[in-house]
């Protein structure tokens, strides 16, 4: 009942001044999708309790008193574009109360120790907002992705932290090789009943994914710092190193060379705990992998054995020991958007961008397809790996209306990859726009909102029309095009086919 009026409020709060741009495309059924993210996570922006440090929230449609870290700072992704109307970025300060500040508030933490990406969520924020106000309040006067970062190095294991619901289980530890890193289990890393550990036990391995996430998080640091100007060079070198140290720890130790793979590895003896699962795409994410490295993981992804296929990314290895072929059984194989958006952005940003849009193109079609054909007609938890079906967790189909973090399908791999609109750079007013190899036309957005520009794209296969209200700069196919304030057009040009920066 108390979600249900949650809910009620939400739609009545629903006419708020900003709406999400409006999405031009050829395939009507991606549009209507995109259209129901939308109105789904409508539903998702609920009004705090009283004495919560937000007004308006984003809610991951599981608890009613409770927020997820890796689940808002997902959020976030999506919610960037319609920032004003959605408040993803400010669902933040919900969590960074308890778990930085450690103070109490009505809306708890579920998990103190979930995965470490305020760091990597407010780069984002910083890219497409521009943001300079929280940019200064949140690394310089609070400092909380770098307290952050400190608290998940030594972490309160075996302590409930202020403000949250679960005893801490993430550990600080070391192989008998030397290795080190971190021990969590499966809901702590929010891959809950996942088959990682097969074998040994989750707290007798080194989560390969602990480690690179806090690499990403001292690489984003270091990035925040050169974003606010050349007198904290100092600062973001400090990070740069403090990267350079994790960096070679995971390349030294969680680097299978045999099988071409990052892994968990084994407490006891230092080896390497062969379930291949996405968690092992955190590396590459951050900037860990060297690129010959990366190829070599990115053929996984191109395996229908492993994680290609109709239906890639499932959360384990088609060919790895624990995957669930009938369902998925929630992480024992089942698509989650999370994981595959993260996977994607890593496979682009280390020079295999065709792979990661052929990848997304496949995901939205399997959300789409469940759409369309499976009743209720949502937008789900998570996706059954050979069936256009919802997964299931326990026997039990999974949740409904889950946007939440699913939106990263009909939202950003939408428009991220089936567009190609790669990135928006609000400190220079600059859009990335490279149209994936197979790209259909006429596809776009109008009305979108990024940093203090409003502008409409459209490409219609041999123009670009740009109408802005301030001046901007597309880069378009690696070419910057000035286009003041009203209506540019650009003849289109082939891509330059370039690795993804």
């Amino acid at each position: 009942m108390k979600r249900l009026l949650f809910a009620m409020l939400a739609l009545v709060a629903g006419a708020a001044a900003a709406v999400p741009p409006v999405a031009v495309y050829p395939d009507a059924d991606l549009v209507a999708l995109y259209d129901e993210a939308w109105r789904e996570a409508k539903l998702r922006t609920l009004t705090a309790p009283e004495g919560t440090p937000v007004k308006r929230y984003m809610d991951e449609c599981v608890y009613d008193d409770q927020i997820w870290i890796w689940d808002s700072c997902f959020m976030a992704q999506f919610t960037k574009y319609a920032a004003a109307d959605y408040p993803g970025i400010e669902t933040l300060e919900a969590v960074y109360v308890p778990v930085v500040d450690g103070k109490d508030t009505p809306l708890r933490v579920h998990i103190w120790d979930n995965p470490p990406l305020f760091a990597w969520c407010e780069l984002e924020h910083w890219r497409f907002h521009g943001d300079r106000k929280r940019l200064e309040e949140i690394v310089l006067k609070r400092q909380l992705p770098q307290r952050h970062y400190a608290a998940f190095m030594n972490p309160p294991t075996g302590k409930v932290p202020t403000g949250c619901v679960n005893t801490v289980v993430l550990k600080a530890a070391k192989a008998a090789n030397g290795a080190w890193g971190f021990t969590w289990n499966g809901g702590r890393s929010g891959m809950d009943n996942t088959p990682r550990g097969d074998g040994v036990g989750y707290d007798k391995i080194l989560w390969v994914d602990a480690i690179a996430q806090q690499a990403l998080a001292a690489k984003c640091i270091a990035e925040l710092y050169e974003a606010l100007g050349p007198e904290h060079a100092a600062e973001a070198a400090k990070w740069r190193k403090e990267f350079d140290r994790v960096a070679k720890e995971i390349n030294d130790h969680y680097w299978c060379e045999e099988d071409g793979f990052y892994y968990d590895v084994r407490v006891a003896d230092g080896g390497f705990c062969k379930v291949a699962t996405p968690a092992s795409l955190w590396p590459l994410l951050a900037g860990v992998a060297p690129r010959e490295r990366a190829d070599r993981v990115a053929k996984w992804f191109e395996d229908p054995t492993a994680f290609g296929g109709e239906r890639p990314i499932p959360t384990v290895a088609r060919k790895s020991p624990g995957y669930d072929a009938k369902t998925g059984n929630y992480w024992r194989g089942a698509i989650w958007l999370p994981t595959a958006y993260m996977s994607i952005r890593a496979l682009d940003a280390n020079g295999h961008r065709d792979l990661a849009d052929s990848l997304a193109r496949r995901i939205v079609a399997l959300q789409n397809r469940v759409f369309k054909h499976y009743e209720p007609h949502t937008i789900w938890e998570c996706y059954a790996p050979e069936a256009d079906l919802p997964s299931t967790e326990h026997g039990r189909r999974v949740r409904q209306n889950f946007c939440g973090w699913s939106a990263l399908g009909p939202v950003n791999l939408f428009i991220e990859n089936l567009m190609g609109l790669r990135r928006f750079d609000a400190a220079t007013r600059t859009v990335t726009w490279e149209p994936p190899k197979d790209a259909v036309y006429p596809m776009g957005l109008k009305g979108l909102t990024f940093g203090d520009v409003t502008l409409s794209l459209i490409h219609d296969g041999k123009t670009v029309t740009v109408t802005t209200d301030k001046p901007v700069t597309l880069r378009y196919n690696g070419v910057a095009y000035p286009c003041a304030a009203g209506t540019t057009r650009i003849p289109a040009t082939p891509a330059a086919r370039e690795p993804a920066p």
